[in-house]
């Protein structure tokens, strides 16, 4: 018979579902629970997806508390499967660097939408016109505060 201690992997079948995970009868008249997170190991919204009273899991014992309740989990108790190896490809080849297009507007300069201005050009025209307009927003804010103080 198996013994149930941590990182043992035991057989168990589903006793009872609840929202937070199933309730799960191991060897030795015992039972624990997987909780949600440790059911799959993708996200698990409802755990009737993934498992039914009655079903026969392989589990794995995480923890056991001082009160003698029994963490499991079920992802945890599957095989690790290897990452897929990726094909060695040559890098890209490098592209020539084009002049960017700036159109003026009245909210100032826009980097044209052709493709020419990689992102972080655009991420760093972004920031600075949101700094001067927030260092306006502040000046403006300021002012106001100090002549309702002022009044008062």
């Amino acid at each position: 018979m198996p013994v149930i201690e941590v990182g043992a992997i035991l057989e168990g079948t589903v006793s009872s579902i609840a929202k937070f995970g199933a309730f799960v009868n191991l060897p030795e008249r015992r039972s624990g629970l997987v909780h949600i997170s440790e059911i799959a190991s993708q996200y698990v919204a409802d755990v009737n997806d993934f498992l039914k009273v009655g079903d026969p899991v392989k589990v794995k014992v995480l923890a056991i508390t001082p009160e003698g309740k029994i963490n499991l989990s079920i992802k945890q108790a599957q095989p690790t499967q290897p990452a897929p190896q990726r094909e060695h490809r040559s890098p890209r080849p490098q592209q020539q660097a084009q002049p960017r297009r700036e159109i003026s507007t009245p909210q100032g300069m826009v980097y044209g939408n052709t493709g020419d201005a990689n992102f972080e050009d655009q991420l760093k025209h972004f920031m600075q016109e949101s700094d001067k307009r927030m260092a306006g927003n502040r000046l403006y804010s300021d002012r106001s505060r100090g002549r309702r103080r002022g009044k008062g």
